[in-house]
C-alpha cells in the first residue's frame, strides 16, 4: 500500500470517527505509556486481522466494532466539525453522524483491502501535561519504506482512547475539520448541505 493510499485511509478513519458526538470535559485524565501502548498494539493487530480474515459487510461490520471501542468518537466528531457544531440542530447532528459513519466505514473497509503483509511497530511514548499520551509507531510495509504514525490518546473519563493519528505529520482530525469547513463555506454557510452530501456518499 502507497503512503497515498494509507494516508486515505487514516483520513476516512477520521470521518468514521465523528461518528457519535456530545461535550466532553475539557480536562483529560493521565494515562499510562504503558496503557497508551497496549492500546495502539490491541488496535493495529485488530485491524490487520480483520482485513486479513474477514471481506464486504463482515469486514465494515468488525472494522466499526474496532473504531467504536477503542476511539473517542464523540470528542472527534465534535473536533471534525469545529465551530459549526454548536449551530447545527439536534437532528442535524444525528443525521451528520449517521451519514459518516456509514459511508466512511464502507471506504475504510475498501481501502485496507490492499493489505500486503504489513505490520504495525509501536514505539515510545511521549505524556503531556494536558494528560494526552503521544505514541510513535510505524507501518511496516513489504516494498517501501516504513511509515511513521503518530498516535494521540486521552482519557476523557472512559478509559484511554484514540483522539487522532497523524501519518507522516498529517493529522486526521485537522484534515477532516479543513475539509468539512471548506464544504460548508462552498455552500451556503450551514451544515445541511454537507449532511446531505454525506447521506447521498452513504447511500451508494
Amino acid at each position: 500500500m502507497s503512503l497515498l493510499a494509507f494516508r486515505r485511509v487514516i483520513l476516512r478513519l477520521a470521518a468514521v470517527a465523528a461518528a457519535t458526538v456530545f461535550v466532553l470535559p475539557a480536562v483529560a485524565q493521565p494515562v499510562s505509556a504503558a496503557d497508551a501502548s497496549k492500546l495502539i498494539e490491541t488496535v493495529a493487530a485488530e485491524v490487520i486481522e480483520i482485513v486479513k480474515t474477514k471481506t464486504g459487510a463482515d469486514r465494515q461490520a468488525a472494522i466499526r466494532k474496532v473504531l467504536q471501542a477503542n476511539f473517542d468518537l464523540p470528542f472527534m466528531g465534535r473536533s471534525a466539525l469545529g465551530r459549526y457544531w454548536n449551530g447545527a440542530s439536534e437532528t442535524q447532528r444525528s443525521r451528520f453522524l449517521a451519514a459518516v459513519e456509514t459511508a466512511e466505514a464502507r471506504a475504510y473497509s475498501e481501502r485496507f483491502g490492499q493489505y500486503a503483509g504489513q505490520t504495525v511497530t509501536v514505539g515510545k511514548v511521549t505524556s503531556r501535561p494536558n494528560g494526552v499520551s503521544i505514541v510513535d509507531s510505524q507501518l511496516n510495509q513489504t516494498n517501501g519504506q516504513p511509515i511513521k504514525l503518530q498516535w494521540e490518546v486521552r482519557n476523557g473519563g472512559q478509559g484511554p482512547l484514540i483522539t487522532d493519528v497523524k501519518v507522516e505529520g498529517v493529522s486526521m482530525v485537522m484534515t477532516r475539520r479543513s475539509d468539512f469547513s471548506s464544504y460548508i463555506q462552498n455552500n451556503g454557510g450551514t451544515v445541511e448541505p454537507l449532511i446531505q452530501e454525506l447521506e447521498a456518499r452513504a447511500a451508494r
